[in-house]
């Protein structure tokens, strides 16, 4: 089937990423705002990753300036979504990934709760202790109130109580309700994650009620709807993609999938590896070419995320170096549309690339690294940057 179908080869696919996701010196976006759109959102699990995605994309956009954008204007605001993840939304999408996390994880994340209340003998009823629970926190931080989940919990009752759950695991131990009450309330979309008590790269939010915040509602899309919206944007920005990476990307079923594909309109195209694809119908003729172009992205970046398959980008005999096994991607040094290694930094903060065995990179390649090194450690201005997902590479473990 695949042999009438326009093909859309690896080194198109790298131009287009290059071009669509800022990621190009020719290409950079205009502000944090830019730079989110510019990748449908921003994954926001790792606090440092919103700030250093939209470094990487911007020239002369200093991390007060992503902070103006989330907690001043607030153009751009964190929201739980697709595959339960936190990402940073440009505020136009805010009605598609309410839609997504109310029709898809709110119920399910309202399960798991008030089963774990009644089952750790914390209510009998964990269906009425968790609207309790809820409503305590609406009423108090009602008024434009912004309060942390620590101030939220020593101030009332209603969300006590602890589960001690795997205490023969690494993982497991003894763990507050409230922060899932409060992850709870925020995929309802009743709540936000407000001003950040911490340093931009640490994650300290005070919880206050996202109409407060806002300003005002923000009426959520059917959930069919909200896929179709995101799943086009998703193709505006990364396509082509295959149906798996589509579904992997929105966490949703592949049914649901092929209806939000057929819903835009998507058409097939081929890939290299014998795979097909999927573009908006205005988006099938050639992208144009880029020169050589470099880039140091951050843990858990939107573009190493991007798709489930990642042969276009990526060796596969690099891929246990740099993500681990829940396909989790940890820094990335790139160059020419392709992941050739990692980035780190030494006790003064001064970033060092560190390549993937067997690239070939070349001298031209080393050198803008080692450009983008320096310029990310000037971003930095001696910031040093912890990660929870940290790939072997970054980690100094041998190398197979």
């Amino acid at each position: 089937m695949s042999g009438s179908l326009r093909l859309i080869d690896d080194r198109e696919r790298r131009a287009r990423l290059a071009i669509r996701h800022g990621l190009h010196p020719e290409h950079r976006a205009r502000d944090p705002l830019d730079a989110a759109e510019a990748v449908v959102c921003l994954h926001a699990t790792e606090a440092a990753t919103v700030h250093l995605a939209v470094g990487a994309r911007t020239e002369a956009v200093p991390p007060s300036s992503v902070d103006d954008a989330l907690y001043e204007h607030r153009t751009i605001v964190k929201q739980l979504a697709m595959r339960r993840t936190l990402f940073a939304f440009p505020r136009e999408l805010l009605p598609a990934a309410l839609g997504v996390v109310i029709g898809r994880i709110a119920p399910e994340q309202r399960r798991l709760i008030a089963r774990d209340a009644a089952r750790h003998g914390i209510a009998d009823d964990g269906d009425a202790w968790l609207d309790a629970a809820g409503a305590a926190v609406l009423a108090h931080l009602s008024g434009g109130r912004a309060r942390s989940a620590k101030e939220l919990r020593e101030a009332l009752p209603e969300l006590a109580g602890a589960i001690t759950i795997n205490e023969d695991k690494k993982y497991g131990g003894t763990f507050n309700l409230a922060p899932r009450v409060l992850t709870w309330l925020g995929a309802e979309g009743r709540i936000t994650r407000g001003p950040n008590a911490g340093h931009w790269r640490l994650s300290k939010p005070a919880w206050t009620l996202m109409d407060d915040w806002l300003g005002g509602a923000v009426t959520p899309l059917p959930l069919d709807e909200a896929y179709a919206q995101l799943v086009r944007r998703w193709l505006e920005r990364f396509g082509p993609g295959t149906l798996e990476d589509v579904q992997w990307w929105l966490g949703a079923t592949k049914g649901a999938t092929r209806a939000a594909l057929a819903a835009v309109g998507a058409v097939e195209v081929a890939l290299e590896r014998g795979r097909v694809g999927w573009v908006l119908p205005e988006d099938v003729d050639a992208a144009p070419e880029v020169g050589p172009w470099a880039a140091l992205l951050p843990t858990l970046d939107p573009t190493t995320m991007g798709w489930r398959e990642r042969e276009h980008h990526l060796d596969p005999a690099h891929r246990e170096l740099l993500f681990d096994s829940n396909g989790n991607g940890g820094t990335t040094a790139w160059w020419d549309g392709r992941i050739v290694g990692a980035w780190v930094q030494d006790e003064d903060g001064v970033v060092r690339v560190v390549e993937c065995p067997g690239t070939g990179l070349g001298t031209e390649g080393r050198a803008a690294l080692a450009k983008e090194a320096e310029r990310l450690t000037a971003w930095l201005d001696g910031v040093r940057i912890s990660n929870v997902y940290s790939s072997r590479l970054m980690k100094g473990q041998p190398l197979p």
